[in-house]
């Protein structure tokens, strides 16, 4: 290897950086700005896609893609059934501040080498020499396991929103899985669309639909909050409920922390898309942080509100429309059309952030790809002359979930278990990465320069967010419910290790010789 591929990251010499005080301007739309130019060459990498996200389109993204107050209405049926109201709203607060201190983590690290790679490419530059190759090829899988899955879970609980929307304005019609299925196709034909012909405009789109995020918002909240009869305040706050029956009321809660865990696992979104964002190593980490707080808060005061609406858990547990929260609007507004009216403002957020999702997995496996990490790793690193991004990782990702939702047509809580692997997989990348940048730390090692300094509290705030990770991946893979039949059985460590050990083996047989890791492109510095 020439010598001017050698790692930064390993040696003791002043990193490779933008010179301080040099002017950072717009050289062209597809290599930004001068510290974009710099960042890629430092890291070995080519530009080939258009930097045409700004400040305000990368956070509308990054926003709608947690789109966390309309997720936790979606995943609120979880926290309900493990915690009741209080444990969904005390639980959320503790998973909210715990994500705090994992988005500051990941942030600084976003900007010390904003590449889609993420995870897997920190985690080659921070980790020991001896385990890095390992190490991020592991974790290169995971990131691939969990975005791809992340499309498939979005995509799902739209055409979940569909049916329930149908069934609430024909009481006649019967769901059948085949239709959910077809509901799933539906909305990534949509997304394909997006994230190909109208690729180059998907910055304005995205930053149209925050706008209806945070209109939405307050679209939805204000019935809710004029309409709705309220339980007692004492019940919300302190009630909480093993309705589950798991035995023990505060395992019940700490399980259904995941419920809440799943509204922010993805926060590094936005750090996928670095190589199409203007200064990104200035604008992705503090876009992630805004993300994180400003998506946060309409999430916990979206969750508070919603529980004060749930007068009869059980009730709306066991709806029949199938989706609660659809439930929920219907005995706020005590109209089917207000419902309606209201449940469609949360089915277009759904798929446009569908929408942005499929676009961050794009470019995670493209990013992969390019370092040769997966199967034919020249065709889905390729990027489209003509629309410049990578076509082909749009393509498998659309296979892939077209493929994984045919699970759907024999058992849909199957398909929820097996999609639901994909937070196990997130959580382990952020575990690992963190860690190797933790180890760095504690080693006393020379850091990259970053644009969001952590400084002294670098390493507690690392140490905190591994700790609360930790906590999280465990309860990741217990079920819903305890003593469950098999087809009610958590299968998401199946998948997990499934994935796992198929990526060991492949580094074994084609890894070993074909992936040295993005740090081996990394150049010295000057």
């Amino acid at each position: 290897m020439a010598d001017d591929k050698v790692t930064t990251s390993h040696v003791d010499s002043e990193p490779y950086r933008f010179a301080e005080g040099e002017p950072n301007v717009l050289t062209s739309e597809k290599e930004g700005t001068t510290a974009d130019k710099s960042d890629m060459d430092r890291m070995g990498k080519r530009q080939e896609t258009r930097r045409n996200f700004r400040h305000v389109t990368i956070l509308g993204f990054s926003m709608v893609i947690l789109a966390t107050w309309e997720a936790i209405l979606a995943t609120a049926v979880f926290a309900l059934g493990n915690g009741g109201t209080a444990g969904l709203i005390w639980g959320y607060l503790i998973v909210m501040t715990g994500f705090g201190f994992v988005s500051a983590s990941l942030a600084e690290m976003a900007s010390m080498a904003p590449t889609s790679g993420g995870q897997y490419h920190w985690v080659s530059e921070f980790a020991p020499r001896s385990c890095q190759r390992f190490l991020s090829y592991v974790v290169g899988w995971l990131g691939v396991l969990g975005w791809q899955t992340a499309a498939a879970t979005v995509s799902y609980l739209a055409g979940k929103q569909i049916q329930g929307l149908i069934l609430l304005n024909n009481a006649s019609y019967a769901p059948k899985p085949w239709q959910g299925t077809l509901l799933i196709w539906a909305v990534l034909a949509i997304c394909w669309v997006f994230n190909t012909f109208l690729s180059r405009k998907l910055p304005l789109v995205e930053g149209l639909i925050v706008i209806l995020h945070v209109a939405g918002f307050f679209a939805v909240i204000v019935p809710l909050w004029v309409m709705a009869d309220r339980a007692p305040a004492s019940d919300v706050f302190t009630l909480f409920q093993d309705n589950m029956e798991w035995g023990s009321t505060p395992l019940s809660a700490m399980v259904g922390l995941i419920g809440a865990a799943s509204c922010f696992v993805g926060i590094e979104a936005g750090a996928h898309m670095a190589e199409e964002v203007r200064d990104a190593a200035y604008v992705i980490p503090r876009a992630m942080m805004w993300t994180w707080l400003g998506n946060g808060l309409f999430g916990w005061v979206m969750g508070i509100t919603f529980c004060f609406c749930v007068t009869d858990t059980m009730s709306v547990l066991m709806t029949p429309l199938g989706v609660p929260f659809i439930q929920v609007f219907v005995n706020t507004t005590g109209s089917v059309p207000g419902a309606t009216v209201l449940t469609v403002l949360m089915l277009f957020i759904s798929i446009f952030g569908c929408v942005a999702v499929m676009a961050t997995n794009s470019r995670q496996l493209f990013a992969f790809a390019r370092d040769k990490g997966v199967p034919f790793s020249d065709m889905f690193s390729q990027v489209s002359p003509t629309l410049k991004i990578p076509l082909n990782s749009v393509y498998v990702t659309l296979l892939f979930v077209v493929l994984l939702s045919l699970i759907n047509l024999g058992s849909s809580v199957a398909y929820t278990q097996v999609i639901s692997l994909g937070v196990a997989a997130m959580l382990t990348s952020y575990i690992i990465s963190i860690s190797c940048i933790a180890l760095k730390r504690i080693r006393g090692k020379l850091l990259l320069p970053s644009k969001f300094n952590l400084g002294r509290w670098g390493l507690p705030v690392n140490i905190i967010s591994i700790v609360f990770l930790v906590y999280l991946w465990v309860f990741s893979f217990f079920p819903a419910a305890p003593h469950p039949r098999v087809a009610d059985m958590n299968w998401a460590v199946l998948g997990y290790g499934t994935v796992i050990i198929f990526a060991v083996l492949y580094y074994l047989v084609r890894g070993w010789y074909n992936y040295v890791g993005p740090v081996e492109y990394v150049r010295k510095g000057r």
